[in-house]
């Protein structure tokens, strides 16, 4: 069994895990929710944690992933190279005209499209789970064809990754241990 600390939020309306820089894993509950369904989610998302354990096992150990500009380019290059591999396979499909493929440090974005057909991605995308890499990619591909986010715009994304739905959720759960925490 997983070790893990559990917390009740009373605000809280889903089961939250979050795994931090130091491994530990932290589940935050609503209180209407019994302990016996947190495990069962837990024990679900047993191959992620351990998954983000070993990501964060790699990284410095610092207070912050950027804290030294040595550090945050050795990651930027990784997520470069991930991006750009992945851009290439899902715009073989779209066939999308990109300028440019910028890697930053955001803290609030994991990726934008601008006008120009530049795409920019967060560096943390190197630490998340590949279907959510993949999630990203499409949907800031797909900007290009709808800089919205209208019912053609997700059709475009459905195209290539029909369970965006699922992934975008998955992602907003991940943002608070990957954006906010580092």
């Amino acid at each position: 069994m997983l070790e893990y600390t559990l917390r009740e939020h009373p605000r809280a309306r889903h089961i939250n895990v979050t795994v931090r820089r130091d491994g530990t894993v932290w589940v935050t509950k609503p209180r209407r929710i019994p302990v016996r369904e947190v495990e069962r989610f837990v024990e679900k998302c047993g191959q992620w944690i351990e998954r983000a354990q070993k990501r964060f096992a790699k990284l410095p150990k610092t207070s912050r992933i950027e804290s030294s500009k040595k550090e945050h380019e050795k990651y930027k290059r990784a997520a470069r190279s991930l991006i750009e591999r992945r851009v290439a396979h899902f715009n073989a499909f779209y066939k999308v005209p990109v300028s440019k493929i910028v890697v930053r440090n955001q803290r609030t974005r994991w990726g934008s499209c601008s006008h120009k057909g530049v795409l920019s991605f967060n560096y943390r995308i190197v630490f998340l789970p590949d279907h959510l890499v993949d999630y990203i990619v499409v949907h800031e591909l797909c900007h290009r064809r709808e800089m919205n986010h209208s019912k053609r715009f997700w059709a475009l994304v459905a195209q290539a990754i029909p369970d965006h739905a699922a992934c975008r959720k998955g992602l907003r759960k991940l943002e608070r241990g990957l954006l906010q925490n580092s």
